[in-house]
């Protein structure tokens, strides 16, 4: 039983490592663009694949994959089609999605709303080394298309239209860049919860953009403070018998606190040091 729990941790460890690697690269591109509720939209969404797993008797990760594939493409197509008002495709969708997840469970006749409720709140014990290679492999994908397409989702990022101007091909940039979001999500999702999920990605680069003015300065922070509230939220889990996304969030938004009160702090004396000066 103990080697069972020391795998079981060490499991959680090594995923919380390769979380951090990449919620902050993708946390930080969804809130340059304001799309943080894109994750969000996603995590509520998947909810649908996850049921349509249980129901069918697939692994939900697959399912759950193929459905935010879908979605995010479709999120890309109805953000064009509503340029002006984007947040109602978020609205549609993620509508949409609860509605199809709820369908499915009720067709089930509540054989799998447990299940359900285990991906909704997350857990430790679903933690198998399945995941682990998976997230290895999407850690890699991220990283190397972060390396190498940087420089354009940079200019995507800020200036879509000089973007389009210098010919890079925006629509299929956003397609992917929404189905990376997507198949992250839907492959943490059953460690941190479907209801969490969006706050671990976005947090960290939220946390991050209040410390360093520097976009690699904001990724490299982000990971540093990615972990440790991702440890930190394990082991709080793993003691407490907390649901592992919220003690995870907890953690990152003490985090938060503490950053924003000690610059608060810091910007407070230097001002009185002036005034003090000035006064002299």
């Amino acid at each position: 039983m103990e080697m069972f729990f020391y795998g079981l941790m060490q499991r959680a460890f090594q995923a919380s490592f390769l979380i951090s690697l990449i919620t902050p690269i993708l946390g930080l591109f969804l809130v340059l663009r304001r799309q943080s509720l894109m994750a969000d939209t996603l995590s509520h969404v998947s909810l649908s694949g996850v049921a349509l797993g249980l129901l069918i008797g697939i692994n939900p990760t697959w399912t759950n994959i193929l459905v935010v594939i879908i979605i995010a493409t479709l999120l890309a197509f109805l953000r064009q089609i509503y340029r002006t008002y984007s947040e109602i495709s978020i609205a549609i969708l993620m509508s949409v999605g609860m509605a199809v997840a709820l369908v499915l469970m009720e067709i089930s006749a509540g054989g799998i709303t447990l299940s359900v409720t285990q991906f909704l709140f997350g857990s430790i014990v679903t933690i198998h080394k399945e995941q682990i290679w998976m997230l290895l492999g999407l850690t890699i994908i991220i990283g190397l298309l972060y390396l190498i397409y940087r420089k354009p989702m940079y200019v995507l990022t800020f200036d879509e239209e000089t973007a389009f101007t210098a010919g890079l091909p925006i629509k299929t940039m956003s397609i992917l860049f929404n189905v990376l979001t997507g198949v992250t999500i839907a492959v943490i999702m059953p460690i941190v919860g479907a209801l969490l999920v969006s706050a671990i990605i976005i947090l960290p680069a939220a946390i991050s953009l209040r410390l360093s003015k520097s976009f690699y300065g904001v990724i490299l922070n982000g990971m540093v403070i990615a972990l440790v509230g991702m440890l930190s939220g394990l082991v709080a889990s793993y003691e407490l018998g907390t649901p592992p996304g919220a003690s995870i969030t907890i953690i990152l938004m003490l985090i938060f606190a503490i950053i924003t009160l000690a610059k608060y702090m810091l910007h407070y004396l230097k001002f009185d040091r002036l005034f003090n000066k000035s006064q002299g």
